[in-house]
């Protein structure tokens, strides 16, 4: 560890402001996941696109998201945070405006891969900046308290903005509001955010780790993203994954032997890093499938219209922003371990609750409290998860942690999405084959979804007990390494880890690639 490392920056003077400027961004990059989904079918309409390709108006953004993570935080830790920052800006800001001029399905589609690319960039190096500006303790629980507000509202807020701009402004109005955010950013940037990098006096990059990393990330996602529709033992599906987990084989290969790793393995060493991304795989999961179920279940059986359902999850982003601001006073008085368990088990009783959903549900009925519960659990889990995210990380490597924990988050998100879908099209076409009424089939579905996803809610719950026992966030990173057993298993982890959990779900990243034929 350098001496910058060992003695830190001095706080920097506007560093609220800073947050103000990156956590923008980064809700930028948040909303445009979910946004886009209530917006397809208009777009499908007026941009005649062929069935089979629009689900790639969402799956290009979430797959481009998902595979450049990991290397988007690794480079705002060699290159400088701030300046990582800014050209993830412009790239996101000049890609939505060429998605909203776009007339062609083709180009709607590599403008939106392209727009996966600048937030896989900005996600990570703005939780770094934010993690830097910072010190870490109660200053920082507070500042990380805003974030996981902003994380955890994200997704519904979107749906509620896109149902709001599809029905008033146009389609293409989805894509044009990040302009003047981004513009607005990338001017402000310079004027109150530090820049910072790793302090030495020659900088090594690993080219082969960043190709095989990404290549690996980007297939696992497309892999998992498609099975639903091509089928989980297709050949192409089970060729695609087992490509995908060779890949990061030979990336914890090449990590092992690099003198200069993009991922050092001994970064899994920290219980806090380990405990984080495997939560952040079970919360991903938990959160992208449970908006991927609701919109189904509101507008396809209760007929809501998209804003409508998108008005639905006002109860949900409003409670998340409270809870998030009650989280962070919490983990500074009682410690992470405590609110994030209570965190996930606000998801599993919402998760419960949404199990009993029946064909006639009405909104306060069946949906307003379930909505809550989600809320309060997404607040309650976001904000300890960042915070032990970089607990204990030098701060050369914050950008790495970032782009670890949005990585395994997303990843977390494919796979829940497609394995619900994957359940839900199983039941549906069995039911309706032995006679069973669509909406009944569906609804019955959508109860399999949510019995599941509550199980792997309560898993999470003894995740967290289990890998945060006897470990104190706040203190010196050493006495939050784990046993010698697990140190020498770093590398299986790490695998595990990835293979497990998700890549920037997308808070609903595969939503329309999942979506059964014929379901309607």
């Amino acid at each position: 560890m350098s001496s910058a490392d060992a003695a830190g920056p001095a706080p920097d003077p506007r560093r609220w402001q800073a947050l103000g400027v990156v956590g923008a961004a980064f809700l930028m990059t948040g909303l445009d996941i979910s946004i886009v989904n209530v917006a397809l079918p208009t777009i499908g309409r007026q941009l005649h696109f062929a069935p089979e390709n629009l689900q790639w108006v969402v799956s290009a953004y979430a797959i481009a998201f998902g595979g450049f993570l990991l290397l988007g935080g690794r480079a705002a830790d060699l290159l400088g945070r701030r300046a990582v920052f800014a050209a993830g800006v412009v790239l996101f800001t000049g890609a939505s405006l060429g998605c909203g001029l776009s007339r062609s399905e083709t180009t709607l589609i590599v403008f939106r891969a392209v727009q996966g690319v600048g937030a896989a960039v900005i996600a990570p190096a703005a939780l770094s900046i934010v993690s830097t500006a910072f010190p870490e303790g109660a200053e920082r629980n507070k500042a990380l308290g805003v974030w996981g507000a902003l994380g955890g509202s994200g997704a519904a807020v979107g749906v509620i903005l896109g149902g709001i701009l599809t029905k008033y402004a146009g389609w293409d109005w989805i894509f044009f509001v990040n302009v003047p955010i981004g513009a607005a950013a990338l001017a402000l940037t310079p004027v109150f955010v530090r820049e910072s990098r790793i302090a030495v006096t020659r900088r090594r990059y690993d080219p082969l780790g960043a190709v095989v990393s990404s290549a690996s990330i980007a297939l696992l996602v497309y892999a998992i993203s498609k099975a639903p529709d091509v089928g989980w033992a297709a050949t192409r599906t089970i060729v695609l994954l087992v490509v995908a987990v060779t890949l990061l084989g030979v990336f914890l290969l090449v990590e092992q032997r690099s003198s200069e790793p993009l991922m050092p393995l001994s970064i899994w060493r920290l219980r806090t890093v380990t405990t984080a991304n495997v939560l952040g795989i079970v919360v991903g999961a938990v959160m992208f499938s449970t908006f991927f179920v609701l919109t189904l279940y509101a507008q396809q059986v209760l007929r809501y219209s998209a804003l409508q359902t998108g008005l639905a999850m006002l109860a949900t982003a409003l409670t998340a922003i409270v809870a998030a601001g009650a989280a962070e006073a919490l983990v500074t008085r009682l410690g992470p371990k405590y609110v994030m368990t209570a965190g996930v088990a606000f998801m599993c009783g919402g998760l419960v609750y949404f199990a009993q959903i029946p064909v006639d549900g009405t909104y306060f009925r069946d949906l307003f409290g379930p909505l809550v519960l989600i809320g309060l659990g997404t607040g309650f889990s976001f904000v300890p998860i960042s915070i032990v995210a970089l607990a204990g990380v030098p701060e050369r490597q914050t950008g790495l942690a970032s782009g670890l924990m949005n990585t395994t988050q997303q990843v977390g998100g494919a796979v829940g999405v497609a394995i619900v879908s994957t359940i839900f099209a199983t039941h549906l076409a069995h039911a309706v084959a032995d006679g069973m009424p669509p909406a009944q089939a569906m609804v019955d579905g959508f109860r399999l979804g949510y019995w599941l996803l509550a199980a792997v809610a309560l898993a999470g719950c003894a995740a967290v007990v289990l890998l945060l026992r006897g470990v104190h966030v706040g203190e010196p990173a050493e006495t939050h390494v784990v046993s010698p057993f697990c140190v020498n298993r770093a590398a299986t982890s790490a695998l595990a880890t990835v293979v497990l959990g998700g890549g920037a779900a997308a808070e609903l990243p595969a939503a329309a690639s999942s979506l059964p034929t014929g379901s309607g």
